[in-house]
C-alpha cells in the first residue's frame, strides 16, 4: 500500500499523556490546528493507571523541597516549574471542572480521586476549544522516524497501512520505557540515537529489587504479598549521600518493593550499577530507642518463646519477625545485643532492580543539554521533546505528573515561539 500523505498539517504531536496533552492546550489555546498521533486505541492510558489508586496530581509541599526532588536534574526542572507549578496545575483543574484538595501526606489529588472524569474534561476542551479549530486526534498510529530524512515528512504505521504526514513542527512526547502495555516502550530511543539526538540510557525507577541471594521457600511463601509497616529506611550509598525515612514497603516473591522502597529506588539503582549492590538498613522501630529496645529484650522471657516474647514486648510478629528469622542467625537471634541492634538497623543488601517493565517510571532519556530553553532539540530545529522522554527523574508523589504536566507547557510554548520566527 503507498503511503497516504495528510498534507497542510502545520503541527503534529506524537504522544496522548499528559505532557503531550499539556503542549496540545497550550497550542490549541492560542487557536492552531493541532493533530495529535497516539499508538494506543485510546489516549492517556498511563494517565488512567496512575489514577487507580487515586490520582496524584501534584504536592503541596514548599518550592525548595519540591525542586530537590528532582536530584541532579533540580535546577532544570526548577526552571520548567517557574511556569506552571503546583498552584498552576491546581488551578488548571478546577478550569476543567475538577476541584482538588490536599491529603494528610500533602499530596494532592481530584476530590473524586478519579482520573477519568478530569481527563474527559480535558479531551472535551481540547476537542471544542474557545477558540480555533479543536485538537484532531489519530489513534492506531505508531510513529517510525521520518521518510528520506526530511524532517517535514513524518512516518507511522497506521491501522490501514503506512501512513506519511507532511508538518511544519513536531513535539515528541513519547513517554520512557516502563510500562509497554500501555505504550510506554522507548522504541524513540535508535530514531532519535540514529539522528544524532544525545540519550541516555533508559533506567527503571520507582522499582522494586531483588535482594542478595533471594529469599528462602519459606519466608517467600509466607510473606510475600505482606506490607512492612511503621518502619524506617537509611542508606548511605557510595557516593556519600544519605538517604532516611519512615513509610512502608512490601516484600515481594523475589525482593522489596513499595513507596518507602521508590522514594530510595535512584540511590539503590545507581549503587547497583556501580558496584553490584546496595544496602539499606531496615528499622523495624522507628519510634523507640535503641536503648529501650535493648531493655525490652533483655527483660526476662521465663518460659515464653522468643516469638512469644518480642510479640509481648515489642509488638514485633508476622513479617518483622519473619525478616529477622529469615536474616539473623540462631547466635544472633539468641544474643540481646545483636537481637536488637538488628532490629534498629537490619542491613538488607539488593543486587539488581526488577525489569524496566515493571517500574513506574524511568530515568534517562533526551539530555537537555541537547535542547534549547524552549525544549527544541539543538541538532534537529522544528522538533520538540516533554514529558518522561526526558533525561530526569523523581520519586512517586506528584512529581512525576507535575513534571510531565511543566515540560509539556514548556514545550507547547517552545513550539509557538519557533512557529512566531518562521512567519
Amino acid at each position: 500500500m503507498n503511503p497516504e500523505t495528510l498534507l497542510s498539517v502545520p503541527i503534529v504531536i506524537i504522544g496522548g499523556g499528559p505532557a503531550g496533552l499539556m503542549a496540545a492546550q497550550v497550542l490549541s489555546d492560542a487557536g492552531k490546528p493541532v493533530h495529535l498521533f497516539d499508538a494506543m486505541p485510546s489516549i492517556g492510558r498511563k494517565f488512567l493507571l496512575a489514577g487507580k489508586g487515586g490520582l496524584n496530581l501534584t504536592h503541596s509541599e514548599g518550592a525548595d523541597a519540591f525542586a530537590g526532588r528532582y536530584g541532579t536534574r533540580r535546577a532544570t526542572i526548577e526552571d520548567l516549574l517557574r511556569n506552571f507549578d503546583p498552584a498552576a496545575v491546581r488551578a488548571w483543574a478546577l478550569g476543567l471542572g475538577i476541584e482538588t484538595f490536599i491529603g494528610s501526606s500533602g499530596r494532592v489529588f481530584p476530590k473524586d480521586m478519579k482520573a477519568a472524569p478530569l481527563l474527559r474534561a480535558w479531551l472535551h476542551r481540547l476537542r471544542h476549544p474557545a477558540n480555533g479549530p479543536g485538537v484532531q486526534f489519530h489513534m492506531r498510529h505508531r510513529w517510525t522516524g521520518w521518510e528520506q530524512g526530511a524532517l517535514s515528512n513524518i512516518c507511522f504505521d497506521g491501522p490501514h497501512g503506512p501512513v506519511r504526514v507532511q508538518t511544519g513542527a513536531v513535539l515528541l512526547a513519547l513517554g520512557g520505557g516502563s510500562w509497554a502495555r500501555l505504550g510506554s516502550n522507548g522504541a524513540w530511543v535508535p530514531l532519535l540515537a540514529a539522528r544524532g539526538v544525545a540519550v541516555a540510557p533508559l533506567l527503571p525507577s520507582n522499582c522494586g529489587f531483588d535482594v542478595k541471594n533471594g529469599w528462602t521457600e519459606h519466608f517467600a511463601s509466607r510473606f510475600a504479598g505482606h506490607p512492612f509497616k511503621s518502619v524506617a529506611l537509611s542508606l548511605t550509598n557510595s557516593q556519600g549521600v544519605h538517604f532516611a525515612r519512615k513509610g512502608e514497603f512490601v516484600a515481594t516473591a523475589t525482593g522489596v518493593e513499595g513507596s518507602l522502597v521508590y522514594a530510595a529506588s535512584s540511590l539503590l539503582r545507581d549503587d547497583i550499577i556501580r558496584t553490584g549492590s546496595a544496602t539499606f538498613q531496615l528499622d523495624l522501630l522507628p519510634d523507640m530507642s535503641a536503648e529501650r529496645v535493648l531493655a525490652e529484650v533483655r527483660h526476662p522471657r521465663g518460659t515464653r518463646s522468643l516469638s512469644s516474647h518480642l510479640k509481648s514486648r515489642l509488638h514485633i510478629d508476622g513479617i518483622k519477625a519473619g525478616i529477622l528469622y529469615e536474616l539473623l542467625s540462631k547466635d544472633a537471634l539468641n544474643n540481646p545485643v545483636q537481637l536488637s541492634a538488628a532490629m534498629k538497623a537490619l542491613p538488607i543488601t539488593l543486587t539488581a532492580t526488577r525489569p524496566i517493565d515493571e517500574a513506574i517510571s524511568t530515568a534517562g532519556g533526551v539530555l537537555f543539554e541537547a535542547m534549547t530553553p524552549g525544549l527544541m532539540l539543538e541538532s534537529l530545529p522544528g522538533v520538540f521533546c516533554a514529558g518522561e522522554m526526558l533525561d530526569w527523574d523523581a520519586p512517586t508523589g506528584g512529581y512525576l505528573l507535575q513534571a510531565c504536566f511543566a515540560s509539556g507547557w514548556r514545550a507547547g510554548h517552545g513550539l509557538l515561539d519557533f512557529l512566531d520566527e518562521k512567519r
